[in-house]
């Protein structure tokens, strides 16, 4: 059935998309609702309405209520590396989070489900690496917050709709970040005034990449951004890829595992340590204590660029799955 709104609805509307403030947001809303005709054809409407508004004034009690340090978005970084999951209203975010975290974002096949983010962690053999799902990213309004939020990450995933216009959602979503100084670090040789920005790692997900029927989608998809983005698709409906994403974020993160070994014992191999890429054994000997690294006498590797217990210096760059024995 047909909406058949009125035009004072439109008026309003476009009142709501030019208010600056949540409040003015909400009273617009509020005229939207009044002037909207009650009947099933507007059902869901006035019911998305109404969610909208509750979720405008719970956010204006939640910054009453909470200080910075309570802030919702304010989310400590564990594991091996923060994730940032971000994209415009309805592209799988947080059916993505759900798949493959502990976390249990609040999923819906309608926009603006997710009003606050929700961190998970992601289990990757014997790591695992946080993510967050965020709310949508949209011009309407976006939480300084979040903004915030997403610049203290260590990497962002752009999710899109790989059967919804991608290309626009994707171009939209970068203007909005670019706007708030947040750029992709493959685009950084771009831009002159680099100290005013904010330059992070990026993946795009194509989502709903659900069969064979949609790798043409992809494929289209993957030609008219041309090779200016790192790009990965998977399926969270179905699960199609969700293992190779995982990978890619380990291999995008630039991390590897290095294990401990006590003198005279067998290597613990169960619980790595997890650092960056070109880490030396100094900077391993920091991360098991704050005092080893200073009082480090020696150490010894074993590896896949050295013989079984090689004696090396502070400076040796350790590679992924190395165990180090430290003597201080």
């Amino acid at each position: 059935m047909s909406a058949n709104l009125p035009p004072d609805y439109y008026e309003a509307e476009k009142r709501y998309r030019a208010a600056k403030t949540v409040p003015e947001k909400i009273a617009h809303l509020e005229d939207m609702l009044t002037v909207m005709p009650k009947h099933k054809g507007t059902d869901k409407l006035r019911a998305g309405l109404r969610k909208r508004i509750s979720k405008l004034k719970t956010a204006i009690q939640s910054k009453k209520s909470l200080g910075k340090r309570d802030s919702v978005f304010q989310i400590d970084k564990e594991g091996a590396g923060q994730v940032a999951v971000v994209g415009p209203a309805n592209v799988g975010k947080s059916a993505l989070v759900a798949a493959l975290t502990n976390a249990n974002p609040e999923v819906a096949n309608f926009p603006l489900t997710t009003w606050k983010p929700t961190p998970g962690m992601m289990p990757v053999e014997n790591m695992q690496i946080q993510l967050v799902d965020t709310p949508p990213l949209n011009r309407d309004y976006v939480e300084p917050e979040l903004l915030d939020l997403i610049r203290r990450s260590d990497f962002i995933l752009l999710v899109v709709d790989l059967q919804t216009d991608p290309v626009q959602q994707l171009e939209e979503t970068i203007s909005l970040l670019e706007e708030h100084r947040i750029i992709p670090r493959h685009l950084q040789d771009r831009y002159a005034e680099q100290g005013l920005l904010k330059f992070i790692p990026f993946l795009v997900l194509a989502n709903k990449n659900d069969d064979e029927n949609t790798d043409e989608n992809l494929e289209i998809f993957r030609e008219l951004i041309n090779a200016d983005w790192p790009l990965c698709s998977a399926s969270v409906t179905n699960g199609r890829n969700l293992e190779l994403l995982k990978m890619t974020l380990v291999e995008r993160l630039k991390i590897i595992r290095v294990y401990s070994k006590a003198p005279g014992k067998e290597a613990d191999l169960t619980s790595p340590f997890v650092l960056k890429k070109g880490s030396t054994v100094e900077d391993f000997a920091a991360k098991v204590h704050k005092d080893f690294a200073e009082k480090l006498k020696l150490a010894k590797v074993w590896g896949q660029g050295v013989f079984d217990g090689q004696m090396v210096q502070r400076d040796y760059a350790l590679q992924d799955g190395d165990v180090v024995e430290l003597h201080i």
